[in-house]
């Protein structure tokens, strides 16, 4: 067989196949990263979990408003409605994107949940207003989007979550 025959058959087919492997193994290193970064944001929300935990005169874990707090109580709910609210943008920067698909869409909505089940309570929505202007611009019209949409009484028959 000619060497020149040879090396011709292994570049046009081995060229195209090393191509190939390199963007499938980037893509894997990007499918890595992510969920990385979605497993450290899913901690975090999880020590904000064990904070709500171990307050709970402030009733974080229910879905309403809690009334009558103290001036120390409030001030540990700003603090902790602060905390939360950075959690949320660093999730929506490093994990929101128009048209997401598979995992990634997946993990997103997961992150649009929790926004919006906290988003549902008045005293969250009304502190937001303090909250956002130091915010990105963007998570901030996201975020404020989902407020206004939670603020509204579910419409008759209607059983999931917006």
């Amino acid at each position: 067989m000619d060497w020149d025959l040879t090396s011709r058959i292994v570049i046009s087919l081995g060229l195209p196949f090393s191509i190939f492997v390199f963007l499938y193994e980037r893509r894997k290193e990007r499918d890595a990263d992510a969920a990385e970064v979605n497993e450290l944001l899913s901690a975090a929300y999880t020590d904000f979990l064990k904070l709500v935990i171990q307050n709970p005169d402030l009733s974080l874990s229910s879905d309403r408003s809690t009334a009558g707090l103290n001036d120390e109580q409030r001030e540990r709910m700003n603090a902790m409605f602060e905390i939360l609210t950075s959690i949320f943008q660093r999730a929506y920067l490093l994990g929101y994107a128009r048209n997401l698909s598979g995992k990634r869409r997946q993990r997103w909505r997961a992150w649009e949940t929790f926004i919006r089940q906290w988003c549902r309570r008045d005293d969250y929505r009304a502190r937001l207003a303090t909250l956002l202007p130091i915010e990105d611009p963007d998570f901030a019209a996201f975020i404020r989007k989902i407020a206004a949409e939670e603020a509204q009484p579910p419409r008759s028959g209607e059983d999931e979550p917006r």
